[in-house]
């Protein structure tokens, strides 16, 4: 089920609306794009640039080609901005991206989408990675200064990675599907295992087996629909209250269930009996808010939240992990929050769960990594669903407006970032976590 409408929204696309809002200076949130079936990668042309000696141009031009990407007219609106600053080596060559960006970003496309290339600052030469690292800043002011639905990513490739290890991410962000992800810096190292040779990109989980948690509703519903639609094999999991919304779910997508609460001594072992055949991908989604402020909060809904968001996915991975039952180029996804990145008035507990699963992620990537496999977190911002409808009005409008968007995502958009997680060709990246929030105004 969706959120509460949003009256604002509607009333300044009304033709009045739009005129008011506009002598007034109020937010225009645009009508995002996302992804529509049997649509492209890119629904318009894509200019291309680079800064001297920038070594990922070839494999991104190879990775536009295959996606049968336009090229953008001397003169034409272009959909897409892609920029290879790998060649910055010193602050002065920064001035590349003035040059590039000046004369073009002005006439993008609604929606469109902006994409810098560069490499990973660590190890680098002073010089160099103080270039490299100064990237940050342009691409997520830039991203706030556009608007117009526009997303402004960074990409940084550790040096001697192989370009192939780009391909699943420019494909990502450069298409609807990364509608409410702005702002973010996504990071490459080399694959954790091979990619395979004959990869179907309209089914990319064809064959892999998922096992998503509170599955039932939002958007661990929204999650099991969308890793189903790239083809994975799905076990949906909810608590027994729930069970009525998670077996009509597996029945659509074809899928199987595990009714149990997660925070149950035996659940890991449950769980792992379930999956004695071994699974590729485990989606951590299941999680539990009880607000109130530190000095109002009983012991026991602060241990709940914490149990539910953070313990329970810890508990569950060292039993999957201890049986060998992830797969080579298998893929733990986890659903922190935005919240556990900048703190939240009344949810020191949730944000304490949440900031502790990103600090799980980053904890555990090496050993992942050590196991052919990655784990990263996707951290959601204001999402229209249930829980935020019953939200009161004012804090619903603020968490709205208060990012890039000026207006909340959908549960899609979180599926969207795990299924591209999910990819057996995203083996690259592993310990990062991605903010869909919209570039929201605070902590990103």
């Amino acid at each position: 089920m969706s959120g509460a409408p949003d009256i604002y929204a509607q009333i300044v696309h009304s033709p009045p609306g739009r005129v008011l809002a506009r002598q007034l200076g109020l937010p225009m949130p645009v009508r995002l794009e996302r992804h529509r079936p049997g649509a492209g990668t890119v629904s318009g042309p894509v200019l291309v640039g680079a800064a001297p000696g920038g070594r990922l141009l070839p494999a991104i031009e190879r990775t536009l080609e295959e996606i049968r990407a336009p090229k953008a007219a001397v003169g034409a609106p272009p959909k897409a901005l892609v920029f290879d600053a790998t060649g910055i080596s010193e602050s002065r060559q920064l001035l590349e991206l003035h040059r590039f960006f000046h004369p073009s970003v002005s006439s993008l496309q609604p929606s469109g989408r902006v994409l810098v290339t560069g490499t990973r600052p660590e190890g680098l030469p002073p010089r160099h990675a103080t270039a490299q690292r100064a990237l940050e800043g342009f691409t997520r002011s830039l991203g706030k200064e556009i608007g117009r639905g526009v997303t402004v990513q960074l990409v940084y490739v550790a040096q001697g990675c192989s370009e192939q290890m780009l391909d699943s991410t420019v494909r990502f962000l450069l298409s609807p599907k990364s509608a409410y992800v702005s702002g973010q810096v996504v990071r490459i190292s080399e694959a954790v295992a091979p990619v395979p040779e004959q990869l179907d990109w309209e089914k990319p989980l064809r064959g892999r087996l998922a096992l998503v948690t509170g599955a039932s509703r939002g958007i661990g519903r929204a999650i099991a629909q969308t890793l189903r639609r790239d083809g994975a094999n799905l076990m949906l999991l909810d608590v027994p209250a729930l069970s009525a919304e998670l077996s009509r779910l597996a029945s659509a997508l074809g899928g199987q269930t595990i009714e149990l609460d997660i925070t149950e001594d035996d659940a890991p072992r449950r769980i792992a009996e379930r999956l004695a055949s071994g699974l590729d991908i485990v989606v951590h989604n299941a999680g539990i808010t009880r607000d109130r402020t530190l000095a109002k909060m009983p012991e026991d809904r602060w241990s709940a939240v914490v149990e539910v968001n953070l313990t329970a996915q810890e508990r569950i991975n060292e039993e999957l992990l201890s049986r060998g039952l992830l797969a080579a180029n298998g893929r733990v996804i986890c659903v922190s929050s935005m919240s556990g990145i900048a703190g939240n008035a009344g949810q020191t507990n949730y944000a304490t769960s949440k900031a502790g699963v990103i600090g799980m992620v980053q904890a555990l990537a090496g050993e992942l990594a050590s196991r052919q496999a990655t784990i990263n977190a996707v951290a959601p911002g204001f999402i229209e669903t249930q829980m935020t409808a019953k939200m009161p009005f004012g804090l619903r409008e603020a968490g709205r407006r208060m990012n890039s968007m000026a207006q909340g995502g959908l549960p899609v958009d979180v599926a969207e970032t795990i299924a591209w997680l999910a990819n057996p060709a995203s083996s690259g990246v592993n310990g990062n976590v991605i903010r869909v929030c919209g570039q929201s105004l605070l902590g990103a």
